[in-house]
Formats: structure tokens, C-alpha cells, sequence
């Protein structure tokens, strides 16, 4: 248990792949536009993820070193296709919205940085929780980015949701005579949001840390006494 929890906390937090290793930047600021888009582009990168570290950490024994970038890439490639093909098939209408970023999964940093430090080295069990979590680290930021982007952007929240759940309506977070903040739709405001994002990250690893040693020193403090 200790261990999945480590890579439990490591993927939300500690090794996010957007906050602190500031991986899949070009998929994260181009979708973000709304949280129903970078929310389903998350959970395909998600499903990606775990399968490809599943795959892999199974025939990791069986591929040879010198090769293992290459079939890495061809395995995580063919589970694109499979979720590409998935997408098509039963969510045509955001299919067509997410258009090319659902193809582009297989040239993600996140997906082989994971597959390559993890997944190689690691049990299945392990690997396939890793691929998860770090998914899902990578989910819960893009997620907030896109509903920060789409309430100061355009007033409304789960705009497209129509696409996945029919008959379903975005809400009206502002009012409607709200005029929208275009750059936040724009790929600036992208960078703008996302700086903030970081920047309270660190503030609240900062914070930790202080406690951290505060929490040190008295007890060195009550030991020396």
C-alpha cells in the first residue's frame, strides 16, 4: 500500500507531469479552450497511459535495449488508433472538435516518459497504477485550466457537454450579458492561467516545506531540553 501510495502522490502532485515536469504542454494548451474538451482529451491520454505501461511492463523482458524506443512508440501508437477509432465511432461530434490532439497522444512526452522510467523497470501492477495516476494528475490540471479558461472566457462551464451527454446544457456561470475575455479563450491566456497554476503550486510546496522545518526544529529544540 505504501508504494501505490507514493505513486499515487507523485502523479497528483510531487512528479506532475504539468506542474513540475512540464510535460504535454502542446495538447494542454491547445484543448484547454473548455473543460468538456480537456477533460476528454484527459481521460484518452488516460486510457493510453495505462494500457501502454500495462503492455509494456509485460514484454519489457522481451525487448531488446537497443530497440525499445521504437517498439515503445509502436505499441503506444497502436492503442492511439484503437481510442482514435473509439472516439469516431461512438463521440463523433467531439472526435471532430478534438480533431488532430487525440493522433497527436502518440508524440506526448507524458506518455513515453512514463513508459521509458517506469513501466520498463517496474512490475505490472505497479506500472498500470503509475500510468493511472499520473493520467489522472495530468486530468485534474488540464480540467481546472479549461474551466478557468471557459467561466472567465465566456461566462458558461461544460459548454459542448451536449456532444457527450445529449440533451445536457452548459451552465451559466456569469451572467448572460457577460461580454467574455477573449484572451483567455486565446493561446495566451492559456500561458497566463497556467503560470498562475505553477506559481500556487510552488507557493504551497513552499509552505510545506516551512512547516516541515518548523515542525524539526522544535522537535530538536524539546530533545535538546
Amino acid at each position: 500500500m505504501s508504494i501505490h501510495r507514493e505513486i499515487a502522490v507523485n502523479g497528483l502532485w510531487k512528479q506532475n507531469a504539468i506542474l513540475a515536469q512540464m510535460l504535454g504542454l502542446c495538447p494542454l494548451l491547445a484543448v484547454s479552450t473548455n473543460v468538456v474538451n480537456a477533460v476528454s482529451l484527459g481521460l484518452a491520454t488516460i486510457l493510453v497511459m495505462a494500457l501502454a505501461n500495462l503492455a509494456i511492463s509485460s514484454l519489457r523482458a522481451f525487448i531488446p535495449y537497443e530497440i525499445r524506443i521504437p517498439v515503445f512508440i509502436l505499441i503506444i501508437a497502436a492503442l492511439v488508433t484503437v481510442v482514435d477509432l473509439a472516439f469516431n465511432a461512438w463521440l463523433h461530434d467531439l472526435y471532430l472538435v478534438l480533431g488532430i490532439f487525440i493522433p497527436l497522444i502518440v508524440t506526448n512526452c507524458i506518455v513515453l516518459a512514463r513508459v521509458e522510467a517506469y513501466a520498463a523497470k517496474n512490475p505490472v501492477g505497479a506500472s498500470t497504477w503509475d500510468g493511472v495516476m499520473m493520467g489522472v494528475g495530468f486530468v485534474w490540471v488540464i480540467g481546472l485550466l479549461g474551466a478557468l479558461r471557459e467561466v472567465v472566457g465566456s461566462g458558461t462551464l461544460f459548454a459542448g457537454i451536449e456532444m457527450i451527454v445529449p440533451g445536457a446544457q452548459a451552465w451559466q456561470i456569469l451572467p448572460e450579458d457577460y461580454p467574455g475575455f477573449l484572451v483567455a479563450i486565446l493561446p495566451p491566456g492559456a500561458f497566463f492561467v497556467l503560470a498562475l497554476l505553477i506559481a500556487g503550486r510552488n507557493w504551497l510546496d513552499a509552505r510545506a516545506n516551512e512547516r516541515a522545518r518548523q515542525r524539526l526544529r522544535q522537535t530538536a529544540a524539546q530533545a535538546a531540553a
